[in-house]
């Protein structure tokens, strides 16, 4: 019993060390034959992941007209790890076209990033420069060149709304894991808002690199190699020869244009002035023309007016306080109001020009009556039905605020203000609360006290007047990649409160601006048209010029907002550049050509 014991544990113990190395067999196999990951960590030390940035997406415009493209260029990296000593720094920096001095400072910065990663010793080398130094880079352990593309831009126009890239933060790259340090990504403009779809994916590249860190080819031929993706390009609503020819009329002069197809609510033109050729922000001495656009504190061209400047409307806004009074029941076609080359009410007195009194509702859009908008706002929050002036107030700033203003679109461009419509709490704060009546805030009526608007809200409500009460939200991207599909919001069609049987009316007085009134230097042969002149008060200087303009009158294919700086009186300068405009995109050619020299040659002084 005894013997047959222990033959039994001894059987047992065989059996115990028989599968123990069958396990170990059978995972050696397994690693060795089937599994390459084991190797691939093995194999590190003697492997270089270079990344494969894909090329950033196309941009154009609504014809197909490229605006931005990309153009190949050439990092030089570093692994502070395998460079030598006894490098050539002279030569080196012979090459890159660098100060010798900088060396230490790169190879410095490059150290502190990691000593066994590879970063960014000189970005964006020149093809010329590139050529150079791939013929002497084996002189140079520890660098090693990989590709970028550089974004260009052939017509040097609608920097604003384009944008540009430049390297990202540090809070980016801890945000974001697809970034790291040495990226590239959207700052402003359309890079920024289409970051994701305009970047693509990044590739991967495995290369069998010597002890200098220099490549002798793929890792297993590619096996485990990934293929950066191209990001989609972008089909914009920019009409490029619009916009350049905005920009031409606005040169030497500050403000901004904004043009929009009603009917769609796309841009057509996003102009802001003083501007900058946005190849200044791309390519080897960005970071230095940066800093100087940014330090001119006279022009300043990097800031957009069309989204971010915010202006009184002036007697632009007679015409939506026209369209409130008829919802509110105050006013009608009819309605007349006594003007004595101004308004007077007690202490309260709004001057007003030489013009015939009194005038019905749209003779005074026609002639711009201060007058009667004074009368007319007064109506608006004491006779309009409402047991308080705060209730009436409240009301009209609703469907004020039905029309765009006073609130972003949070369309397709970053970096938009949303201009002000005052609250009954800003007037409590002001005058006391239930102490302010509609004398108290009378310049409402003829768009001055504390309203503001953006250029972007003076084009969007030029559109609802051309389309006789509802909108689309303004957008700049019409198309994404091949589906070229956008988002349904800017397809929505957007009401306002007042009604459209009102709008007749406010659109004749307009029409009648361009032919008898205020706007008469906006006239274009065979085009019928509305528009309205304005001037917003500038405590800081001469007032600035503004006008607004559709056309044409019936089926209206543009509408448009023009606001120049310190430019006076709107006929004197918005009117005429707001004409032209128009001129160039519906005929296409412009013939007026004293009136365009005119605004070409004009110069602004501030």
């Amino acid at each position: 019993m005894l013997k047959n014991s222990y033959s039994n544990r001894r059987f047992v113990i065989i059996v115990i060390m028989l599968s123990i190395g069958a396990i170990f067999i059978a995972r050696l196999f397994y690693l060795q034959l089937i599994n390459d990951s084991y190797k691939l960590s093995a194999n590190n030390n003697v492997l270089r992941y270079d990344t494969e940035y894909p090329a950033r997406g196309l941009v154009y415009d609504r014809n197909g007209k490229l605006l931005v493209y990309n153009e190949a260029t050439y990092d030089l990296m570093v692994t502070p790890q395998y460079v030598s000593d006894d490098v050539d720094t002279t030569e080196l920096c012979r090459l890159l076209g660098i100060a010798e001095g900088g060396y230490s400072k790169r190879i410095k910065k490059a150290t502190t990033y990691s000593i066994y990663a590879a970063s960014i010793f000189e970005k964006e080398i020149s093809k010329e420069s590139y050529g150079f130094l791939q013929e002497k880079l084996h002189r140079f352990p520890g660098f090693f060149v990989q590709a970028r593309t550089l974004r260009k831009y052939p017509l040097s126009i609608a920097a604003h709304t384009l944008g540009y890239i430049g390297e990202v933060g540090p809070g980016v790259v801890k945000k974001d894991s697809y970034y790291k340090s040495g990226d590239y990504i959207g700052i402003s403009g359309l890079e920024k808002s289409y970051e994701k779809e305009l970047r693509g994916k990044k590739g991967l590249k495995i290369r069998m690199v010597d002890v200098f860190k220099q490549a002798k080819g793929s890792f297993q031929n590619g096996k485990y190699d990934s293929v950066s993706i191209a990001g989609q390009d972008l089909y914009t609503t920019l009409d490029a020869d619009l916009q350049e020819y905005g920009e031409k009329l606005m040169k030497n002069k500050r403000g901004s244009v904004v043009a929009i197809d009603p009917s769609t609510g796309e841009i057509l033109a996003l102009v802001s002035s003083p501007t900058y050729d946005p190849n200044l922000l791309a390519g080897h001495d960005r970071a230095k023309n940066y800093v100087k656009l940014l330090s001119d504190k006279v022009e300043i061209p990097l800031f957009n007016r069309a989204l971010m400047a915010q202006y009184p409307p002036g007697s632009t806004f007679k015409i939506l306080n026209a369209l409130v009074g008829q919802q509110v029941g105050v006013l009608t076609e009819e309605t007349r109001y006594p003007c004595n080359q101004g308004f007077q009410m007690g202490n309260v007195k709004v001057k007003c020009h030489v013009h015939p009194s009194p005038l019905n509702l749209s003779q005074s859009i026609q002639n711009s009556c201060n007058s009667y908008y004074s009368y007319a706002f007064k109506a608006i929050i004491d006779k309009s039905g409402f047991k308080t002036v705060r209730e009436a107030f409240n009301n009209w700033r609703t469907i004020v605020m039905s029309f765009g203003f006073g609130q972003k679109f949070n369309f397709d461009l970053p970096n938009e203000l949303s201009g002000n419509i005052p609250t009954a709490e800003h007037y409590d704060k002001l005058h006391g609360k239930n102490k302010w009546k509609a004398l108290s805030i009378i310049s409402l009526g003829i768009g001055q006290g504390e309203i503001l608007v953006t250029p972007l809200q003076l084009a969007n409500f030029t559109a609802i007047m051309a389309n006789r009460g509802f909108f689309y939200i303004p957008h700049i991207v019409k198309g994404i990649g091949k589906e070229k599909h956008i988002q349904k919001r800017y397809t929505t069609k957007m009401l306002t409160k007042v009604d459209d049987k009102y709008f007749g009316v406010a659109v004749e007085g307009m029409h009648q601006v361009i032919e008898a009134g205020t706007g008469r230097i906006a006239q274009i042969p065979k085009i019928k048209m509305a528009g309205k002149t304005g001037t917003a008060q500038n405590p800081h200087g001469e007032d600035h010029s503004i006008f607004i303009l559709f056309a044409p009158l019936d089926n209206p294919k543009i509408a448009i907002s023009v606001i120049v700086e310190n430019g006076g009186f709107g006929a004197e300068w918005a009117a005429p550049i707001a004409s032209l405009m128009v001129e160039k995109y519906l005929n296409g050619v412009v013939k007026r050509e004293d009136l365009e020299k005119r605004m070409f040659d004009g110069k602004i002084y501030y």
